[in-house]
């Protein structure tokens, strides 16, 4: 947005000093067409007078026609001919020059309104993503400090695991010898159980 307003400002600028200038030359143009045609004017004028009569009963001579001279201006291709295409072209220019700026403003304020929208709709997604981004950072961060606790309870299950395995499993030995000592302490607990009783021990 910033660049398009860069350029807008200098075409604008461009666009106004062509418009101005071609509004100046039309305008001197003008006021030089005004004075041939009234230069061309007079000098019909004053030729008309100086071809009329007859010089002390002579004939007027070949070279002076029946019409006045009225010099080069309206010929095809003459001075006031050429300063007329002049003009229209400064005319043209400016009428051109008019319409650029006006299709060019009118773009550039398109541009400007859909670029508004679009930021505040960027602007808007930002915000969300934003917020989104904090509440997950906070979410990782509580699962973190679960996650440390789980695992010193991990340890700490893993360590007593370890204590009670010799008690639980016995070192080096097999079945059978677990089987063995088993019956033993049964029948040493059913013996301990007699005498208790008053029994007579076998």
């Amino acid at each position: 947005m910033a660049e398009a307003t860069e350029v807008r400002g200098a075409e604008q600028s461009k666009n106004t000093v062509t418009i101005k200038d071609a509004q100046g030359a039309q305008t001197a143009v003008a006021q030089a067409l005004s004075v041939l045609n009234e230069f061309y004017a007079k000098a019909a004028e004053a030729t008309s007078f100086a071809q009329t009569g007859v010089r002390k009963g002579k004939a007027e001579p070949e070279i002076f026609s029946d019409e006045p001279y009225t010099g080069m201006g309206a010929e095809s291709g003459g001075v006031v001919g050429m300063i007329e295409v002049i003009q229209s072209d400064f005319a043209r220019l400016e009428a051109e020059t008019s319409a650029a700026e006006a299709e060019a403003s009118k773009q550039y304020s398109e541009f400007m309104d859909d670029s508004k929208v679009d930021k505040t709709q960027k602007s808007a997604d930002l915000d969300h993503a934003s917020a989104s981004k904090q509440d997950q950072e906070t979410q990782l961060q509580e699962k973190k400090v679960d996650l440390e606790g789980t695992q010193k309870e991990l340890d700490a299950a893993l360590a007593y695991y370890e204590k009670l395995k010799p008690s639980c499993v016995g070192e080096n030995e097999n079945y059978d010898d677990r089987v063995a000592k088993r019956k033993e302490e049964i029948e040493s607990l059913k013996e301990a159980l007699r005498i208790l009783n008053g029994e007579d021990v076998v």
